[in-house]
């Protein structure tokens, strides 16, 4: 095997741009990349270990020795080690093996810029390339008519590993899930997939939040051109992806990023800000420059090689906030005695202007629970610039709620009511996540009280509920399908239920719901804005109805919601409407072909001039148990 050889992909202008935390497309410069040089074909590797005495590659192509491809330390003081090793092609396997000038301290380590990864438990990073010839023009050049805030989004969330199995419990690969998902979501109505974290991560019960290998998908399910594969078929079908990103915070493995030259590289050398005592795990050095760069170009590569449509943001909260998880002593007041982390606040702004800067029709959502101000407002006004924010205090509320025996429901009212007092302050999704599925939390179905015509009458009910309630939707998978058990990442989710009246009656409601929300302009065009929402009754509690208008732009396709959050039927039920005319009713939670009981309002209803709600009109309806019916006028 031919010696290191010396080249460099780096320009002085890049040097520059990575000590100033602005190169936001290392990949194209840090990792291993198949190069020729002087007419001779093999890898050039770099790789930034500042406080390194030595950097060797070692790998399946030199048996793993440790002296003998050294790589080269730059004289411009960036720290990076680099070198180009001929004759090494696709597919080998390699390390980065690092003493350290600390102490003599060793690392053995794998690419933080591999492309690819051996499959875990096996740590090696893999020699790959990025080559694939996407078919997915029409979706790139148009997806701003996807994505935009004024426009449909239900997300359905996913963990590849668990959605479907295939025989003997085995993994379905990226190619198998290119054919089945693709064809679900599709059939399912969904706008988008979200993807729990499928970048390389050691540990199956960490569902991916732990990450190792940041530009690498998981070799789990295949090789990244499978994956792209993936992707490129969903936008065929015209379906939007995210990706989840972890940003704040990654795994101490011997392999990773933590302790990765003998120094606190990418990590905050001071635990207050560099461990995260809920995971275990180490935090990021926001206010290292070389570190934002990696972080931030680790954003642009997966929208950029991957052709995702929006990445959300896992754990804002935590990366927030220097006493998140933390007790009296165990953190430390910013410059200004405050407990925001300010390094956090400035890269979370510029990871976000950068996004929207390079790519087009793209969203940025952020899982944030706090109350912290202007998460989704742009970074010009003083915003953080994500695009959406969870309405982590709607589901919290809206589950609480429906938790409640019927009964007592009327004394609750405000759980349902509180979430438009703050509903239009950030751009909200409304997320029914995997977090609200496991840990003893019960199934979204199960969570659901009454007997088993009256769960899934609540279960339809609460879709209802969400779909017609101000704000983008989200819902994890088997949610759609009315899952009976816990979330379980080691199998499949129980399709054989869907063999079942009222499970294949919630899937048939989703889908409608799904496809009366991309139909009906007043459900989306003002989906964040006051504008788009009217209350007409909140007030009845004994009866524990609520009624509300949704708007779009043309206040002659505005919509009139009624929920009935009993199983009591409402009869002759008076409701306050503004204007003459007739009303429609064009969908109904409690429809036989739901499983429901089938009483609803047909034909035009008439509207009276009979004033009601402090209005000058009204109508009289029938509401069904446990249902949501909705409105059109004629």
């Amino acid at each position: 095997m031919s010696k290191v050889i010396t080249h460099s992909l780096f320009t002085d202008f890049d040097i520059d741009l990575f000590k100033a935390g602005k190169h936001f497309k290392l990949y194209e410069k840090l990792g291993a990349h198949l190069v020729e040089v002087n007419g001779v074909k093999g890898v050039y590797f770099a790789v930034w270990a500042p406080t390194a005495q030595s950097v060797s590659v070692v790998g399946d192509f030199n048996y793993w020795r440790g002296n003998d491809h050294q790589l080269q330390v730059r004289w411009d003081s960036s720290g990076i080690w680099e070198g180009f090793i001929p004759e090494i092609t696709k597919g080998a396997l390699y390390k980065y093996k690092i003493q350290s000038n600390i102490n003599g301290i060793v690392t053995e380590k794998a690419d933080p810029f591999a492309l690819y990864c051996e499959k875990p438990p096996h740590t090696a990073s893999v020699v790959w390339d990025l080559d694939y010839k996407w078919k997915d023009e029409n979706w790139m050049q148009s997806r701003q008519n996807h994505n935009g805030l004024d426009k449909p989004y239900s997300v359905y969330e996913v963990h590849l590993g668990s959605w479907k199995r295939g025989e003997h419990n085995r993994f379905l690969t990226y190619l198998e899930l290119a054919d089945d998902l693709v064809a679900y979501v599709k059939e399912t109505g969904f706008t988008h997939v979200e993807f729990m974290p499928i970048m390389e991560y050691p540990y199956d019960p960490s569902w991916g939040y732990q990450l190792t290998g940041y530009f690498a998908p998981t070799s789990r399910f295949g090789k990244p051109q499978d994956f792209m594969v993936l992707v490129d078929k969903l936008h065929q079908a015209g379906i939007g992806v995210i990706l989840d990103w972890v940003p704040s915070h990654f795994p101490d493995d011997a392999h990773g990023l933590g302790f990765f030259d003998g120094s606190h590289l990418y990590e905050h050398p001071d635990r207050r800000k560099g461990y995260h005592p809920d995971w275990k795990s180490l935090v990021f050095n926001y206010g290292r420059n070389e570190v934002r760069a990696f972080l931030i170009s680790n954003a642009v590569f997966w929208l950029h090689h991957y052709h995702a449509d929006g990445l959300r943001v896992d754990a804002v909260a935590s990366m927030l906030y220097l006493d998140y998880s933390r007790e009296e002593g165990e953190w430390e007041p910013n410059i200004y005695g405050g407990r925001e982390n300010l390094d956090t606040i400035s890269f979370l702004k510029e990871f976000n202007e950068v996004i929207y800067a390079n790519f087009s029709g793209v969203q940025t959502i952020a899982e944030e629970s706090t109350s912290f101000p202007m998460v989704s407002r742009p970074t010009f006004t003083g915003g953080l610039g994500f695009g959406m924010k969870w309405m982590m205090g709607w589901m919290h509320d809206t589950l609480k709620y429906f938790q409640k025996e019927t009964v007592y429901r009327k004394y609750h009212q405000n759980d349902l009511t509180f979430s438009m007092t703050y509903a239009f302050t950030e751009n909200f999704m409304l997320p029914f996540s995997h977090d609200e599925v496991v840990y003893g939390k019960k199934s979204i179905a199960n969570k659901m009280p009454g007997d088993e015509w009256q769960k899934f009458a609540n279960l339809r009910l609460l879709y209802g509920y969400m779909f017609t309630h101000p704000g983008t939707k989200l819902l994890f998978m088997g949610s759609e399908f009315g899952q009976s058990d816990e979330w379980n990442f080691e199998k499949s989710l129980d399709w054989h239920l869907l063999q079942f009246d009222y499970h294949s009656g919630v899937k048939r409601i989703i889908t409608d719901l799904n496809q009366l929300y991309k139909s009906q302009p007043a459900l989306y065009e003002k989906q964040f804005t006051g504008e788009g929402f009217e209350w007409i009754n909140y007030s009845d509690h004994q009866n524990a109805v609520l009624s509300y208008i949704r708007k779009g732009n043309n206040a002659k396709e505005n919509l009139v919601i009624v929920g009935n959050f009993t199983q009591v039927v409402r009869e002759n039920y008076r409701i306050g409407i503004s204007q003459k005319g007739k009303l429609i009713e064009i969908f109904n939670t409690d429809e036989a072909i739901y499983g429901g009981s089938g009483i609803g309002n047909s034909g035009n209803l008439k509207i009276e001039s009979s004033p009601y709600d402090g209005r000058d009109y009204s109508v009289e309806l029938t509401l069904p148990p446990l249902s949501v019916t909705v409105y059109s006028f004629a």
